[in-house]
């Protein structure tokens, strides 16, 4: 039998769309589904509308198990096919709320700071260390098990986990798979998206769209960028750091400019406040995010759990395709984070990169994808650096690779003294260490 473990199965909705979308493969129907939380209320939560849901679309016959906190672990995994890993360490409270409040003491401001920068950085180090703890379960209850990892940061996560573990393991991140729509939508090029021609490499929210054809071969770059360059001149809008990469740098990345903004040192500093105005930066939004999502969730529950009327449409997520590629051998393409070892040649082969996969029975194959433009190569390797270091940080323990990572972070870097920086992860470290959540 096909099981199924979902690690960080309070993320109700994420959870909700994932194996719903299992339910409705045919060759997924009859998994079991182990759910596993350290929350017993958010587990709870989604074992009652998992379950609906399934006597809802799948006629009951998905068996779904729950398993509550580190002592049941292994027992969620034990046997498992497939491992979708969802978990935030930490939460939004008190995580998020350390990973913001700390810096701005310092003067440094972020937006999303999951990914990268000071945020990305302590993000990446508290949730190793707890996926240090998956793998070797893992390696011991499920060795061929493939892990399906969802969680940010991605190339930090995915790359010590490819690196220094034995699992199988792939990044999915939305942002691929979204890219191009947006871009059109965006620019009122909807007429150009059906049977459209593309390429993206590069690694996680930022691989590349290094081209993009409508479906009888013709180049829409040319006029993307012109109708790029028009609406930033022109107007405000919630894309405005992506659409100048188009205009300066000469293409156009996966993930959103609120991210984007922090990956560099172009576009938030201290003695520049001007700039946050004219690329409409939104700085502190990833906490405002948590904080409305939180109240969301409220309002959700209660319409999703109404009446027993839970139902679904398979969406785009990669997982249910994925695990129906390699069960049933029907080859699937997706964007996927892998070990490099090749496939961007001017790139470094222990660097996590995000490349077009195929899937099938096998596992799964990454592409070669060559060398991309120089100034592409180089704006990711700003940030593989600071990615690199705190996967050293927590492979071997080290403060010091976590004060080297910070100090090459492009926007930390850019906006405090090293003396600072070594100061600001110290203290990151005690309160994180402090609420629980330690780095190390």
């Amino acid at each position: 039998m096909i099981k199924i473990t979902f690690m960080g199965a309070g993320s109700t909705v994420f959870a909700k769309n994932v194996l719903g979308d299992c339910m409705l493969t045919p060759a997924l129907r009859d998994a079991e589904i182990a759910l596993y939380d350290i929350d017993a209320q958010r587990l709870e939560e989604s074992y009652l509308l998992i379950t609906r849901l399934n006597e809802n679309i799948n006629e009951g016959r998905a068996t779904i198990k729950k398993y509550h906190d580190i002592p049941n672990r292994k027992d969620a995994l034990r046997g498992a096919t497939f491992v979708v890993n969802a978990i935030q360490v930490g939460g939004y409270e008190p995580c998020t709320v350390i990973d913001f409040d700390i810096p701005k003491k310092y003067g440094l401001r972020q937006t999303i700071g999951d990914t990268l920068g000071i945020g990305g950085i302590f993000r990446g180090l508290r949730t190793i260390k707890i996926l240090k703890d998956f793998a070797a379960d893992m390696e011991e209850v499920c060795p061929d098990a493939w892990f399906l990892n969802y969680t940010n940061p991605m190339a930090m996560l995915t790359g010590y986990m490819l690196r220094y573990t034995k699992v199988k393991t792939v990044g999915l991140c939305h942002s691929v798979q979204v890219c191009s729509s947006g871009l059109l939508k965006s620019l009122g090029m909807e007429d150009k998206m059906d049977g459209r021609i593309e390429t993206i490499a590069g690694i996680n929210h930022m691989a590349w769209l290094l081209s993009i054809q409508d479906k009888e071969g013709n180049d829409l770059y040319p006029e993307i960028k012109r109708r790029a360059k028009e609406k930033n001149a022109n107007e405000k809008h919630d894309d405005m750091v992506r659409f100048d990469y188009i205009d300066k740098f000469g293409y156009y990345c996966t993930e959103s400019s609120e991210h984007n903004a922090e990956y560099n040192y172009l576009y938030i500093k201290e003695n520049r406040p001007e700039l946050i105005e004219k690329f409409n930066i939104p700085l502190d939004e990833y906490p405002r995010r948590c904080i409305n999502q939180i109240a969301r969730w409220n309002t959700q529950k209660e319409e999703l759990m109404a009446g027993g009327n839970v139902t679904h449409k398979r969406t785009g997520e990669y997982a249910s395709y994925i695990m129906e590629a390699i069960v049933t051998g029907n080859p699937y393409k997706i964007g996927g984070n892998v070990l490099n070892n090749g496939c961007i040649e001017n790139l470094p082969n222990d660097a996590c990169v995000e490349v077009a996969c195929l899937v099938d029975n096998a596992g799964i194959h990454p592409t070669h994808v060559g060398s991309l433009p120089p100034q592409l190569a180089a704006m990711n390797m700003t940030n593989i650096g600071v990615q690199q270091l705190t996967i050293a940080a927590a492979k071997e323990q080290s403060m010091e690779h976590v004060y080297h990572a910070a100090m090459l972070d492009p926007h930390t870097g850019s906006q405090l003294t090293t003396d600072e920086i070594v100061s600001l992860c110290d203290e990151l470290k005690a309160a994180h260490e402090a609420a629980g959540h330690p780095i190390f």
